[in-house]
């Protein structure tokens, strides 16, 4: 067989490129950052035989011409790394070129030879033609410099000793390094992609909240200028981004009941997710929450208390949807001249209509739902939480995402993807900002461990960023059902902490709502998504204060801020976990230990990796829960942690430092 050749690519270009990560599915795929953050890049790149090369990551905004450069080390086993920040919102690329370096081979066998006295004048009229090379290359400031560098190596007056001084210096590998010959160089083949989100795309903590039941007076139906009198209260305990559930008309046809009962009286609501009725759709609010001006100042106060309205992305409709009757070539008609409901066997959802991605008329129909989500953008909404994306096609949400994006960089979307892992991957890789994970039902230490380890320490975690959420309207956990005001406190722990971002479903996650609909379900019992509840937020068993402290604790501390330096730790207790997390430069350092048995005091012996976080013997381990300090001594320390009083530690690692006073202090 005769070898392949590619005639594209010069034949003297000597060095292979291989293994290059971060690389998505053979570069289809881009990974994610946030705005600031560095993307670290490595590849295996050698060449034949014993010569030196160089190596460079080549970067740019996907919309600038010209590529900026940054250098990359050589790790170990022709293995490197180059690095790059992230600097703005949007799409970068980067792709990498290495090249065979002469001057760089030259200097080392120099060095060599120099070494056992071997080196000769020839070797140094050798340097001085690289050298002379580099100058013709050279800005005209440098020609001058590199042109005397290389008259020196050629001098009759100077002794060896002193053109080997000039020849490896490192003022003249920077300089020469300026202008290398890069004529036979090496490309790789692919430009790989960057997406750059703003920082709530990274971390954030989000709290969901049904606007109907915000009125001050039970029974009654709230609004928006109702929920505006709770936006305080939301604020107050630290949240960043307020979601609320679908605000549209819902229909009446086959109207679920409390309970999810396929009979409703008249005064039941419906469900928020069957959208649309006469009084319009998925691009206008219900009538009884107000007007579309009165929801736009709902957002404008949200904002100046420092809270972020999401909106949910239902795409689905309600057998009274205008689109029905307008465009009933959207829907999938069955032969007996009826609509096919949605259905997720045995459970059916008689009120709501799935749209027909594959129609005929599908073009069509991804221009309006395009049009959907540009519609809320223009009413102030940069975040959306995207209901059942994994039941609509894949490349709907590669387009829609895609599309909205190349305008509105800073646009977030969610992915309430409660599905298969590859699925939930795929959403991922396809756009989404953010996803729901598997957190909710992973309770004991081995779960949590594998599950995080997973998501922050494999290739995973270039693409996919999890949000925890211990419960959602449709989620009521067999832990919290039975785990009494401890098992709440536990996974709130745990979902602040184990995660940059996360959210509860409240007020019913702060008032410990617990009851199932029946034993086994996971349904709530009198679920607020077919009725309108009425809380008492003010309640002295709530665990607002208790959330507030948390949230407060995430933004006091930058460790909290992000997931990839999350490490776990050794206890001799399977009923503890206790992980780790530290900025870069580990001036922030946060150990977490969690009592994850709701029912008992559970105690045992934590081991902190002191050398790896530069720790002395001795440091304080303040909590930052409960205010107290401790003084922890190597490794091994002891813990022991009363569910009912309080279930973990969040600890502020400090090193001591020591003054020239003779007095400490810790940092």
């Amino acid at each position: 067989m005769q070898p392949s050749f590619n005639p594209a690519r010069d034949g003297r270009s000597r060095v292979v490129i291989e293994n290059v990560t971060p690389e998505i599915d053979a570069g289809l795929f881009p990974v994610k950052r946030t705005c600031g953050e560095s993307v670290t890049i490595e590849a295996d790149m050698f060449a034949d035989g014993h010569e030196v090369i160089s190596c460079s990551l080549l970067f740019r905004r996907e919309e600038e011409k010209n590529w900026r450069e940054a250098p990359m080390k050589l790790l170990v086993n022709d293995r490197w790394r180059g690095v790059f920040v992230a600097a703005e919102i949007g799409r970068y690329v980067y792709t990498l070129a290495a090249w065979v370096d002469q001057f760089k081979s030259w200097r080392r066998d120099l060095q060599k030879k120099a070494e056992v006295g071997a080196h000769t004048e020839l070797d140094f009229l050798t340097g001085a033609l690289w050298i002379e090379e580099a100058a013709k290359r050279a800005a005209a400031g440098d020609q001058k410099k590199l042109a005397e560098e290389a008259k020196s190596l050629r001098a009759d007056d100077q002794t060896l000793s002193d053109k080997l001084a000039t020849a490896i210096s490192d003022d003249l590998l920077g300089l020469v390094g300026r202008y290398p010959d890069r004529n036979a160089e090496t490309r790789y083949s692919k430009e790989l992609a960057v997406v750059v989100d703003r920082e709530k795309a990274r971390c954030g903590a989000w709290y969901e909240m049904f606007p109907r039941s915000c009125a001050a007076e039970s029974g009654a139906h709230g609004t928006f200028k109702d929920g505006e009198r709770l936006l305080s209260y939301v604020a107050s305990m630290g949240f960043d981004i307020l979601y609320l559930p679908p605000i549209h008309p819902i229909g009446y046809t086959h109207r679920k009941g409390k309970n999810n009962s396929v009979t409703a009286t008249a005064n039941d609501p419906g469900s928020p997710w069957a959208i649309g009725s006469d009084e319009g759709g998925h691009k206008s609010v219900h009538p009884r929450l107000g007007t579309l001006e009165d929801f736009k100042r709902f957002v404008r106060k949200a904002e100046t208390l420092g809270l972020e309205v999401a909106l949910d992305l239902a795409y689905q409709c309600s057998p009274d949807h205008p689109y029905v009757k307008e465009h009933p070539q959207w829907f999938r008609w069955r032969p007996d001249g009826t609509v096919q409901y949605a259905e997720n066997p045995p459970k059916k959802y008689q009120d709501i209509y799935p749209l027909d991605f594959t129609s005929d008329q599908w073009r069509e129909l991804w221009q309006e739902l395009k049009s959907v989500v540009e519609f809320w953008h223009e009413q102030g909404i940069r975040i959306f939480r995207v209901d059942n994306p994994h039941t609509k096609p894949l490349p709907f949400w590669e387009w829609l995402i895609g599309e909205m994006k190349k305008d509105h960089p800073e646009v977030i979307f969610l992915a309430e993807a409660f599905t298969r892992p590859k699925v939930m991957y795929r959403l991922a890789k396809l756009g989404f900002s953010q996803s729901y994970s598997y957190f909710a039902w992973r309770n004991t230490k081995p779960e949590i461990t594998q599950y995080f380890q997973e998501l922050t320490q494999t290739e995973v975690r270039e693409y996919f960023r999890p949000n925890l959420w211990p419960n959602t309207p449709d989620i009521l956990t067999e832990y919290l059902q039975f785990g009494g005001r401890p098992a709440f406190m536990i996974r709130l722990v745990l979902a602040a902490t184990l995660g940059a971002s996360y959210g509860i479903y409240g007020p019913a996650f702060e008032l410990l709502e617990a009851r199932p609909r029946e034993p086994g379900s996971e349904e709530y019992f009198d679920s607020e998504k077919y009725e309108i509840k009425h809380w008492d937020r003010e309640s002295a068993d709530s665990l607002k204060e208790f959330i507030a402290r948390i949230n407060g604790i995430r933004r006091e501390n930058p460790a909290l801020q992000s997931d990839w330096s999350l490490q776990f730790h050794e206890v001799d207790n399977e009923q503890i976990i206790c992980y780790t997390k530290q900025t870069e430069d580990l001036g922030n350092v946060v150990a977490v230990v969690v009592n994850l048995d709701p029912h008992h005091v559970q105690s045992g012996w934590v081991k902190i990796p002191v050398e790896a976080l530069r720790l002395d013997a001795s440091y304080q381990a303040h909590d930052l829960l409960s205010g107290a300090r401790f003084l922890w001594h190597g490794e091994k320390n002891y813990v022991a942690l009363d569910p009912n009083m309080a279930p973990a530690h969040i600890l502020r690692l400090r090193r001591r430092v020591r003054r020239e006073q003779d007095f400490d202090y810790f940092m």
